[in-house]
């Protein structure tokens, strides 16, 4: 599960230098963490242009609770998903997230020299807005030893294939993430 992510100066530049065409709701310089509910950068298709733009990260479910991810392996199954992934996939810029440990330690997983994550994710219309939710797949062996999900993450090649209407989405959906680095601030220690 991805419930928070940081992005920076440089994750906004980045996206200036992948995108063709930018909303006029894109804010520069928006830096720190991103939480549920709040307004995010992400890259979306526009016919065969790159687009970059500002959506709220989080869809309301059917009971009104926020949903901020949806499982890659079950999201063209469920009625909740199955139209946007379908149809309204993006990508979302960070430069890392963060997974908390059983001892509730926040840890951070970055790409190895330091460059920008692209998770794959989908967006629909929702009464205020455009809403995106990250797409997660199960831990690779860089993030299971603290925590069995992570999201989904494209390679900045993929971001134009991943967002056109005419995807392969199942071949996405089952692909394999890049090993991370992770980071902590400090790790608990036991005596006993």
């Amino acid at each position: 599960m991805c419930g928070r992510y940081y992005i920076d100066s440089d994750v906004e530049k980045e996206i200036f230098r992948v995108v063709q065409e930018i909303d006029s709701n894109m804010r520069q310089e928006r830096v720190g963490d991103i939480y549920p509910s709040q307004a995010a950068p992400v890259i979306y298709g526009n016919g065969n242009r790159l687009r970059g733009g500002q959506m709220q990260w989080g869809l309301t479910g059917r009971d009104r609770k926020l949903l901020i991810n949806a499982r890659a392996e079950t999201a063209l199954e469920r009625p909740t998903f199955s139209d946007s992934v379908r149809q309204r996939r993006c990508a979302i810029p960070a430069r890392h997230f963060y997974e908390w440990n059983g001892e509730r330690q926040k840890v951070t997983f970055c790409r190895p020299g330091g460059k920008t994550l692209f998770m794959a994710g989908f967006y629909r219309e929702q009464g205020d807005g455009l809403h995106f939710i990250i797409l997660t797949t199960a831990a690779n062996i860089s993030v299971r030893p603290v925590h069995e999900r992570m999201p989904l993450l494209l390679e900045e090649e993929e971001i134009g294939p991943w967002v056109r209407e005419n995807a392969d989405v199942q071949g996405f959906l089952n692909k394999s993430c890049p090993i991370l680095e992770r980071r902590q601030d400090y790790e608990q220690m036991r005596l006993f």
